[in-house]
């Protein structure tokens, strides 16, 4: 089962003839971590075969794709770290190999692989699956090199939020949208009362699949999409999300209060992480966020009263 969401099918069906990639067998429970480490050290995919079995085993391999070998001290740094934020040590890796790979066609192996997923009000599927009527909205999804296909926890955690609260008639933010799927489904829950919705991304190519992924999905044309960050003088908003990790949250924290009137949602925080962004909120006297679990992440549900 391929995994991971920042798949790099598109870059990695390029000409190299072989790809490096990394085997790494961990106690199942790691799966995650390893993930994580591998992405930091500029994986452009992951793959994961659980194919045929009923439960999970107690070891499991993941294997990372790279356009060259990272350097073996960043490699090691990364995996330790990813491990020790997890809460896990170093004896949880009973194997470690690498290899070279033969190029194939990596889009088609994705296909192979990714099915529709249901998310609060929604259907996310890929452009090519077939789902049966339903009463859910859809929201078709290319793979490609950017976060957010709604397969991942934080991804979902924020689809489901903005499900459960989000109204038609109320503005909306989206910060870091990635594929732009936040802002996607914000537009499909107005679509009998439209209110401004904007998306913005630090990077140019995100913001153009985003734009492209909202056209495809019929919404194009109700979402303003921009490359940057937010500033203090961004307008206002009713519903805000920011589905970033920590780091990135806390420095804007401020701006991401100010320029929401209603409801802010964050994830892209670890649940080891929770007690940081409590107290981050508490400066601002915001005690006993909603907060929401889906594995290792959490989202953070703040309600505020006051009108954009």
């Amino acid at each position: 089962m391929i995994h991971h969401e920042k798949l790099g099918v598109k870059t990695m069906s390029s000409e190299h003839a072989a790809w490096p990639a990394v085997h790494i067998t961990v106690e199942t429970p790691a799966i995650e971590a390893i993930e994580w480490a591998l992405t930091n050290v500029g994986a452009l995919g992951t793959e994961i075969n659980l194919l045929g079995h009923r439960s999970s085993p107690p070891d499991t391999t993941i294997v990372g794709y790279f356009i060259e070998k990272p350097d073996r001290e960043l490699f090691r740094a990364a995996m330790v770290d990813a491990l020790r934020i997890y809460g896990f040590d170093g004896n949880v890796v009973k194997r470690f190999e690498w290899t070279h790979v033969e190029d194939r066609d990596w889009l088609a192996e994705w296909k192979r692989h990714w099915r529709p997923v249901e998310v609060g009000k929604f259907i996310i599927a890929p452009p090519w699956a077939d789902v049966a009527p339903t009463e859910k909205l859809i929201i078709r999804i290319e793979p490609n090199m950017a976060f957010g296909t709604g397969t991942h926890e934080t991804t979902r955690l924020c689809i489901e939020t903005i499900s459960e609260l989000h109204r038609p008639g109320q503005s909306f933010m989206d910060v870091g949208t990635g594929t732009g799927i936040l802002a996607i489904a914000a537009a499909k829950l107005s679509a009998t009362n439209r209110a401004p919705i904007m998306a913005c991304d630090t990077d140019a190519d995100s913001i153009r699949i985003a734009r492209d992924n909202a056209t495809a999905n019929g919404v194009g044309e109700f979402i303003e999409f921009r490359t940057g960050s937010i500033s203090g003088g961004s307008q206002s908003f009713d519903f805000t999300c920011a589905n970033l990790t920590l780091d990135v949250i806390i420095p804007i924290l401020p701006i991401l209060l100010a320029i929401t009137g209603r409801v802010l949602v964050l994830s892209g925080i670890l649940l080891e992480q929770k007690s940081m962004i409590e107290n981050e909120l508490a400066k601002f006297e915001i005690y006993n966020p909603n907060v929401e679990t889906a594995g290792e992440w959490i989202s953070i549900t703040v309600f505020l009263d006051r009108a954009s």
